[in-house]
């Protein structure tokens, strides 16, 4: 083998420092707060910590369940743009929660979202930890230097009380340069487990997410896993911020008697403050499981009878912006949308989205 001279030792030195210098930071990160990122998906501003969805003064207020699930990080998402070659993200959990039948993904992870030509295409999830409150994961790497717009939506089924968003040391990140979703006016969706997206896959998957890309409009998800009870103040903090549609989906949650003594005095108090907005009631679904277990088919039919009276003497009143939504097309007819004959998976949550969608299309486009 030829030996190297030795006079080319100093021009390698050369060269090296050379690359080391000019060679793109990628794999040396810089972490950035994300408390410096505008938030999306929240009712209120007046929270404990900024990463949970319901007001601080409804901590005497509301139920114990009701508030803990309050602490989820549903439908919360953060936009932000960089030309970074690679994100990663550092988080920790409020409580590390896990389930037997939903994802660690959907239940306390991320999901980044990418804008291309007006629409949002999926990036990759970042992924939790087997059991672990503090989580570092690599989003995504590799990518080219052009300025790049992202949303990223924070856990379903957890909280969050610290992010970091980590990119490579010689590029930027900041906030977006694009205002997407459209925040005026949002669609506020209150609900049950399957809002609060039991049991998408990851975050980007549940329904009221979906919708939110698809419109091009902030979505706020108030689903309260097995908590959808039309609690009056759940009915007051959505009177208090102006929308463009309100859908009500709080059926399975409800008894027939919670409704019969709360559903239209719940309607009054949106009502009031909210003359003009559109509202959307929907039925219970028709739950695959029912076909088999005639004891929840005939809850379900009792549930639906009762929502359905009551919406119509509501109607009866003169509202003329108001609108009944069967849920019997929800998901379609081949029993395979579900993770466990109630809970959505990703099929069926993309089935219910668009089904929902030329409702919301009417009315957002008035």
């Amino acid at each position: 083998m030829a030996r190297m001279s030795f006079r080319a030792y100093p021009f390698l030195l050369l060269l090296s420092v050379w690359w080391l210098w000019t060679a793109p930071a990628s794999g040396q990160l810089k972490y950035y707060n994300a408390d410096d990122f505008p938030l999306y998906g929240k009712i209120s501003e007046e929270t404990e910590t900024r990463y949970e969805r319901l007001p601080a003064v409804l901590r005497t207020v509301s139920r114990p369940p009701l508030w803990e699930l309050g602490k989820n990080t549903a439908g919360l998402f953060l936009r932000f743009r960089t030309n970074s070659s690679a994100i990663k993200l550092q988080w920790s959990l409020y409580e590390n929660r896990i389930m037997n039948h939903m994802t660690a993904t959907g239940i306390k992870g991320f999901d980044l979202y990418g804008l291309e030509n007006g629409e949002w295409y999926f990036v990759n999830s970042a992924q939790p930890a087997a059991n672990a409150m503090n989580n570092t994961v690599t989003v995504i790497s590799n990518m080219d230097d052009s300025e790049k717009e992202m949303m990223l939506y924070f856990p379903l089924y957890d909280g969050v009380t610290a992010l970091q968003i980590g990119i490579d040391s010689a590029r930027f990140i900041a906030p977006p340069a694009i205002a997407a979703p459209v925040r005026e006016k949002p669609v506020i969706c209150y609900g049950t487990s399957i809002l609060q997206g039991g049991c998408a896959s990851r975050p980007g998957m549940a329904h009221a997410s979906i919708l939110s890309r698809r419109f091009n409009r902030e979505f706020i998800n108030l689903g309260f896993s097995g908590n959808g009870q039309l609690d009056y103040e759940i009915a007051e903090l959505i009177a208090a911020r102006e929308a463009a549609l309100i859908i009500l989906d709080f059926v399975p949650n409800a008894s027939v008697q919670q409704m019969q003594e709360k559903m239209e005095r719940f309607y009054d108090i949106i009502r009031a403050k909210q003359p003009r907005t559109p509202i959307l009631f929907i039925e219970d679904p028709r739950f695959p499981s029912g076909k088999y277990n005639l004891a929840l088919q005939r809850e379900v039919e009792d549930k639906n009878k009762t929502v359905r009276e009551i919406f119509e003497r509501i109607k009866a009143k003169g509202d003329t912006r108001i609108e009944f939504i069967s849920s019997e097309p929800m998901i379609g007819f081949d029993h395979e949308a579900t993770v466990d004959g109630i809970h959505f998976t990703d099929l069926g949550f993309m089935r219910y989205a668009g089904y929902l969608a030329p409702y919301i299309k009417k009315y957002i486009e008035k």
